[in-house]
This record gives C-alpha cells, sequence and structure tokens, in this order.
C-alpha cells in the first residue's frame, strides 16, 4: 500500500470499477453532479478517459483514471494506491465491473465461465479488498456493491453471471458481520438492480441464436445510478431498485418452484430480440471491445427514465406490522371481554 497522504476534504472522494460504459458510466456521471472527486477504474484506457471528460462535464471537481483488470488483484490494488495517492484517500468505493456470458449452461466453457466468476465475482472480492487497504487505517468510508435481483432469483442462459451476483451478496453478508464485530465505521451495501438499458447486451459474450436483450421493463442508467448514490449516501444494508427487482424476489422466497416453471417456459424467448446475432461479431469477455462505450444501449425506445427503490428493510416492517395488528386486535378483545 501506497504510504499514507493528506486527506482533502473528507467524504468526497470516489471510486468506480467498471467506469467506462453503461452503469459505471452513469454512476460516475451522478456522483460528479453531486460534487464528488472521481477515480475511474476499467481496461480500455481510450474509454475511460472518454468516460473521465463525461465525469468532469458532469460537474466533478477532480477525475483521475487507472486502467486496470478487476479480475488482476495485483494490478487493481496498484490502481487503487495511485488514485488513494492522487485524490487524498478513498471515501467510497463503487464496485460494478461485470461480464457474462448468454448461453445454456451446457454449451459455456470451463474457460468462459472462470472469466465471467473472476471479473463478475473477484472483480468485487479485489476492489473490496482495496477499498478496505484504504479505509481501515482511517475507520471510515463505504463500499457499494452494484448488484442485481438476480442475486435473489437466477434466470436461464446466464448461469454463471447469476452464479457470481449470489456470490457477491454471500460474502457481502459475511463481510458485514465482520465488520460490526470489530467495531468499524465502514458501511456496506448492496443494491440490487432491475434490467437497465446499457450495452452489455450488444458485447456480451453470447452463444444464442438471436441478439440478446433484457427481460422488460427496462430503466435508463441514469435513473438506477440516482439510486446508486442514495445508497452510497445512506447505506441501507440493501437497496431493491425498480418493480420488477422487487416482484423477482418476493415471488422467488414465496414460490421458488413456480418460479422455476416460469422461467423454463418464458425465460429463453425473454432474453432474445427477433434479430439474429452478427457472425463473428466481437466480445468483451477476455478483451475490451474498442469504440462503443456509451452509457445507452439500444433500448431508448422502451427504456423508463424513472425508477423506484425500496430499503427491503421498510418491508420487513411493515409485514412485521401487518402480523402484529391483527394479534393486538385480537389480545385487546380478549381483555375487554374479561372485563
Amino acid at each position: 500500500m501506497s504510504e499514507t497522504v493528506p486527506r482533502r476534504e473528507p467524504g468526497r472522494a470516489a471510486v468506480v470499477t467498471g467506469a467506462s460504459a453503461g452503469m459505471g458510466r452513469a454512476i460516475a456521471a451522478a456522483l460528479g453532479r453531486r460534487g464528488w472527486r472521481l477515480g475511474l477504474i476499467a481496461r480500455d484506457a481510450e474509454a475511460l478517459a472518454a468516460a473521465g471528460h463525461d465525469a468532469q462535464a458532469s460537474g466533478a471537481p477532480e477525475v483521475r483514471t487507472a486502467p486496470a483488470d478487476v479480475a488482476d488483484p495485483e494490478a487493481l490494488f496498484a490502481a487503487a494506491d495511485r488514485l488513494a495517492a492522487e485524490l487524498g484517500g478513498i471515501d467510497l468505493w463503487v464496485n460494478n465491473a461485470m461480464v457474462t456470458v448468454f448461453a445454456p449452461f451446457a454449451q459455456i466453457t470451463p474457460e468462459e465461465f472462470r472469466r465471467v466468476t473472476e471479473v463478475t465475482y473477484l472483480g468485487y472480492v479485489h476492489g473490496t479488498m482495496a477499498a478496505l487497504r484504504h479505509m481501515r487505517p482511517v475507520n471510515r468510508g463505504t463500499i457499494v456493491q452494484v448488484g442485481s435481483a438476480l442475486a435473489y432469483r437466477a434466470i436461464p442462459l446466464q448461469s454463471a453471471y447469476c452464479g457470481a451476483k449470489f456470490a457477491i451478496r454471500g460474502f457481502t453478508d459475511s463481510l458485514r458481520s465482520e465488520l460490526r464485530h470489530d467495531g468499524s465505521r465502514i458501511r456496506l451495501t448492496m443494491v440490487q438492480l432491475p434490467a437497465v438499458n446499457t450495452p452489455q447486451f450488444d458485447w456480451a459474450r453470447s452463444l444464442m441464436p438471436r441478439r440478446a436483450q433484457p427481460v422488460p421493463p427496462v430503466y435508463q442508467p441514469e435513473a438506477v445510478a440516482e439510486a446508486v448514490c442514495r445508497a452510497a449516501e445512506t447505506a441501507p444494508r440493501e437497496l431493491w431498485v425498480g418493480g420488477p427487482s422487487l416482484r423477482a424476489i418476493l415471488a422467488d422466497m414465496l414460490a421458488p418452484g413456480l418460479v422455476d416453471h416460469l422461467l423454463a417456459k418464458q425465460g429463453y424467448e425473454g432474453q432474445m430480440a427477433a434479430e439474429p446475432v452478427t457472425p463473428g461479431r466481437p466480445d468483451n469477455l477476455f478483451a475490451p471491445v474498442h469504440g462503443g462505450h456509451a452509457v445507452h444501449g439500444r433500448f431508448d425506445a422502451m427504456a423508463r427514465a424513472r425508477v423506484a427503490a425500496v430499503d427491503p428493510a421498510l418491508l420487513r416492517s411493515a409485514a412485521a406490522l401487518a402480523l402484529a395488528v391483527p394479534a393486538v386486535i385480537a389480545l385487546s378483545r380478549r381483555l375487554l371481554r374479561r372485563h
């Protein structure tokens, strides 16, 4: 780890991984609008520089970039040390980088499955390690894990990605308990996202005959980025973004077998558009695809510009209250009858 450097304006230096496109780029811009100094990490240096210009245009007073592959822990640690030195510390770390493969499990190679796991799961582990190296000495900071409703309800054709998101949730829950045991003031939160209109559906590896698409309803990255910023500021244990996330999670809790049946019938067609896949198109599984590093994907016409976010702790409180009220009424009636 680099030597301790003087900190400037505590609470205002943030690092975002996977920041060159899609959600990462939208989150960086949203944090920039709030006045955060930013450190951005992704594989493609040119696209990362462009994302940095966007973040600065949004209002970020300072933007630094550090190209690195989150699957490479030493490269990521070095990037984090460099950004911490340049920004005067790290107060917020957003783990967001991901890759995926659209294919039935039987068609995925061990190398492909391993790569998705190394980026989408271990990339979060490495990022969290990097963040804690800088947060533990000052005993403060916030780590945001950008998750998915698929961390609760897996779907067909994305076994590697769903497995990674489940793993992130388990890892995060374990670490949260350890931080509380240590009396740490470092905050840890996970944001479960719905389908988002990002470029991933055009440059993810796909073995399907038709182009990949998100399962509707789909939301614009900027709206979802605002929810991620809310989590960064308030640090709930989790934040569930969008009605589809809420419905998918609750449905799986109540009737997982029924959801299995529905996804077996509808999960394939729902993730494929009508257009065939372009033969030989490049994908970003093992190396970046140059060009096309935008915030939005090709689904602007169907994407929603607003999205609600719910703290599940409030849902649990409401459910407990709903269960308690009839019990209190029954007890009151019994007491009245006695008198």
